[in-house]
């Protein structure tokens, strides 16, 4: 009989698959950088990243999310690298990741999962650590609601903790939505702070402009170059979560106040959405949205149509935006892809590795600050 999977997938006994689907409803020109992406992502949550397995199904089972031929597939996989832990890179439904965590023998988490966990490790104020564990008992919740008779088996954790399910359901269920209230009691709390130093800005007339992108797109490198600030700036996903907001000088003149944002990607979860709304609702007082673009990226206007989405849901299509298709360092000078990036108007080309890489940038705003006045 197999071992026991062990609760610890940073352990180095422990192995790990990470197993991209391309699902039929995924309508990406680029599965492979889906696919890097996925890979990216298990890397910021820090687990081991050695052993993938990329596949493509026509149709979604609603037992197993794989069809029956895969399934066999990822079990074999399983079976030869003794593996503890699968992370899908799709979201799963509850009795999905019961019935493929019962049939590979090993415990299987899905990208929900993976994100949330990413988010928890990232936040760092009490505003991003309350919004994220008010999204992971959200999650928790749903797993509850779905398990029925199963409520007593082991529900584990992706990363570091773990710990035996509870058998009372309603119990547990009213435990968590406890929590969750008294989260969100908190979280209103820090709002109003938030509210005050949102009252004193508008009675100054300062500017509020705000950069928004996919995450990795190098937001934080460019509030960092802007403001000469030393705000964490990493190349991995969801570096940074916390809102930061810096003075905006150029030439020596104040410009107004610039903030960074929480970055998005496809597939983010609901409860993470709703979770920052109370962050995200900043962008409505935006006199200026600075969406940021990795030009670098193959998938640079699918993660664009992804922003899109979420700004339209969080009703801000309306407002204005200057594209800044950044790390054009990494993309050179071909004519037809300048002529593609020439298509989004009002448009800067950016980067904050060559001297000069944000003087277009600058020269916008500087000129936008005129309009304004």
């Amino acid at each position: 009989m197999k071992k026991e999977p062990v609760f610890d997938p940073q352990a180095p006994t422990c192995t790990v698959l990470l197993l991209g689907v391309h699902a039929p409803y995924n309508r990406t020109r680029n599965i492979e950088g889906y696919f890097q992406e996925f890979v990216n992502l298990a890397k910021s949550n820090q687990l081991c990243t050695d052993l993938t397995l990329f596949m493509r199904i026509r149709d979604i089972d609603t037992a197993y999310f794989i069809t029956k031929g895969k399934l066999e597939e990822v079990k074999k996989v399983c079976d030869e690298h003794d593996v503890h832990h699968v992370v899908v890179s799709e979201p799963l439904s509850v009795q999905q990741e019961r019935n493929l965590s019962d049939y590979l023998h090993c415990k299987v988490f899905d990208r929900t999962q993976l994100i949330l966990e990413i988010f928890e490790k990232a936040a760092h104020s009490a505003e991003g650590k309350t919004q994220v564990q008010i999204a992971m008992l959200q999650h928790k919740k749903s797993r509850v609601s779905g398990r029925g008779v199963h409520m007593s088996q082991q529900a584990g954790i992706l990363g570091l903790r773990s710990g035996a399910g509870e058998t009372a359901k309603e119990r547990e269920l009213r435990h968590l939505e406890n929590l969750i209230l008294k989260l969100r009691k908190e979280l209103v709390q820090i709002e109003q702070v938030r509210t005050t130093q949102r009252k004193r800005r508008l009675e100054s007339s300062l500017p509020l402009i705000c950069l928004i992108g996919y995450t990795n797109a190098g937001k934080s490198s460019i509030l960092n170059a802007l403001t000469k600030s030393d705000v964490l700036a990493e190349d991995r996903l969801f570096a940074t979560l916390d809102t930061t907001t810096r003075e905006l000088y150029i030439d020596n003149q104040k410009k107004g106040l610039i903030s960074d944002t929480v970055g998005f990607i496809q597939n983010l979860p609901h409860n993470l959405i709703d979770a920052f709304k109370s962050t995200l609702a900043e962008l409505q007082y935006a006199d200026l949205l600075i969406e940021v673009i990795d030009a670098s990226d193959p998938n640079w206007e699918s993660h664009m149509s992804i922003v899109r989405e979420i700004l339209d849901d969080l009703g801000l299509q309306n407002k204005e935006i200057l594209y800044a298709f950044n790390k054009i360092d990494m993309v050179g000078n071909d004519p037809e892809v300048l002529k593609t990036f020439s298509e989004y108007q009002p448009h800067a080309l950016t980067s904050t590795i060559s001297k000069n890489g944000l003087d277009q940038l600058k020269e916008y705003i500087k000129t936008w600050k005129k309009q304004n006045n």
